[in-house]
């Protein structure tokens, strides 16, 4: 589908920066390897940009939305969201890398898991929208044993809905890990890395060593 003038992306003069996204279930650590990556590349002077998805104002009606709204309108809320996420990723790769907390690989797998749907169904809804969505240089899509996940989300400190609900809704992580494993599948810019007995530190040698190398 094309898109009308008044629906296009804006364009910024200069050469994009390479985006960075980490995609995961919760708790397996993708804000801090992201925190730790953006950290890294500042250090070189790269004025890198870290940002979450969703991010504000999407972010503060969250809640609410998954509480009042049913599955095709929450779909269309979580849809919003990342389209605006895109619009801060295309202005602020013009300044310097991005790296993104979750995109658009979360959007499905997540909604896919929470609402019996299959993940082909909602990417064939998200279809249209891609023309407005930027592509990540590389997704990292991070796994681990689901022994070491229980630790890590017992150690978490801002526990939310999403992350209790791994472990308490029959299903929901095993679900989850299929549906990203399907949506790793079909990404063309997918990184798998297996983070068990692996520091946050030990990952962004690897993220940034790949950025370098301009490896796929």
């Amino acid at each position: 589908m094309s898109l009308p003038p008044a629906y296009l992306p804006l364009d910024y003069d200069g050469f994009p920066g390479p985006v960075v996204v980490f995609e995961g279930v919760s708790g397996i650590g993708k804000t801090t390897l992201a925190s730790t990556v953006t950290q890294r590349l500042n250090a070189t002077s790269l004025n890198a940009t870290s940002l979450h998805t969703l991010p504000l104002p999407h972010s503060e009606w969250s809640s609410m939305a998954n509480s009042c709204l049913r599955s095709l309108p929450q779909l269309a809320f979580y849809l919003s969201g990342v389209l605006h996420a895109s619009d801060s990723i295309r202005r602020s790769r013009m300044i310097g890398p991005v790296v993104a907390d979750r995109y658009v690989s979360s959007v499905i797998a997540c909604h896919a898991a929470v609402h019996g749907v299959a993940v082909e169904t909602v990417t064939r809804l998200l279809e249209p929208y891609r023309p407005y969505l930027v592509e990540p240089t590389h997704t990292f899509y991070l796994r681990c044993a689901e022994s070491v996940l229980r630790e890590r989300m017992a150690r978490k400190h801002d526990l939310k809905q999403d992350d209790t609900e791994l472990f308490t809704v029959p299903g929901r992580l095993a679900g989850l890990l299929a549906n990203f494993e399907a949506v790793s599948a079909a990404d063309p810019t997918a990184v798998v890395i297996d983070t068990d007995d692996r520091t946050p530190e030990e990952l962004a040698d690897c993220v940034i060593a790949r950025l370098e190398s301009g490896g796929a």
